[in-house]
């Protein structure tokens, strides 16, 4: 009760703080259900180097492998959320786990949610959300996850408001371009996943071969940066 009411009291304090800046952000449309989980393993240690994982729920189901992988070599994190990139609650959430906690590497997405926002919205709100991390973590080494396939795609159109495989393959390709100008490497996903149906458990989510499939690949790059000067 202790760690919930000292969160709820950062983030009081974030909210406040952040409040005449978050009023220049573009507005988001809000989901019928809005959710952010933040978990913060050996809060009190200090011998060995953290990871935070930064997504939503692909990433939040690969976490606990991705933790286990690095045992003895790193504390890793997570902050997982449905707000969308443009969403002045995601930058903040961001600030407020930021502030608290020094983090030697950064795993980090924005997938599988506001489909209600165009492509092109994505892409206006990247830089903002980029720099945020940037500027709260400015040691840490950073990694871009690309978004995963879904197991089956709906048909696309220009007013969709809904995920399809040809959006996903659209914001991926717009998130590349920023991690390209700043020397970010990406994670990728999205590949390893195509042509395999039986990694899915419904269409967005995956199954424990598919959760595998990826805490492998995101732990080995993981330690992979740990290892780098």
């Amino acid at each position: 009760m202790k760690y919930i009411a000292l969160l709820l009291s950062i983030f009081a304090m974030v909210i406040s703080s952040g409040k005449a800046e978050a009023d220049d952000y573009p507005a988001s449309a809000k989901e019928s259900i809005e959710w952010c989980d933040i978990w913060i393993s050996h809060a009190n240690e200090t011998n060995l180097p953290r990871v935070l994982l930064i997504g939503d729920s692909i990433t939040r189901a690969y976490y606990p492998q991705v933790e286990k992988h690095l045992t003895g070599r790193a504390y890793v994190a997570r902050l997982t959320s449905s707000a969308f990139i443009s969403d002045p609650a995601l930058l903040m959430q961001i600030k407020m786990v930021l502030s608290q906690y020094k983090f030697d590497v950064i795993h980090f997405n924005n997938g599988m949610h506001g489909w209600q926002h165009s492509e092109k919205e994505y892409e206006d709100a990247f830089p903002e959300y980029l720099k945020t991390i940037r500027e709260c973590a400015p040691n840490a080494k950073l990694i871009w996850a690309n978004t995963t396939p879904l197991k089956v795609s709906p048909a696309s159109s220009e007013n969709d408001t809904i995920a399809t495989d040809d959006r996903i393959a659209q914001r991926n390709a717009i998130a590349a371009k920023f991690m390209q100008a700043q020397g970010i490497p990406v994670e990728d996903l999205n590949t390893p996943m195509q042509g395999h149906p039986e990694y899915h458990d419904g269409n967005v989510h995956f199954k424990s071969r598919g959760i595998t499939v990826q805490a492998d690949l995101v732990a080995e790059d993981v330690e992979k940066l740990l290892r780098q000067p």
